[in-house]
């Protein structure tokens, strides 16, 4: 499992946010618990379509490798 840092801050009626390693993984929602459940549901989102993009680019044979950060 990765971890990741979310930048977080309550602005008005607000709960507004970012993931500093993840750009574009932001989110504003009415709560902190459901602001910090949309920063990781869109974490998993650009994080697929990134691999998804990465696959669609590499030709012929490849090897995924898991990679322990």
């Amino acid at each position: 499992m990765n971890q990741f840092t979310a930048i977080i801050k309550k602005e008005g009626d607000w709960w507004i946010g970012w993931v500093e390693e993840v750009p574009g993984a932001n989110a504003q929602e009415r709560t902190k618990e459901e602001l910090l459940a949309s920063l990781q549901e869109a974490v998993r989102d650009i994080l697929e379509i990134r691999r998804e993009e990465a696959r669609k680019q590499v030709e012929g044979n490849y090897e995924e490798v898991p990679l322990a950060v």
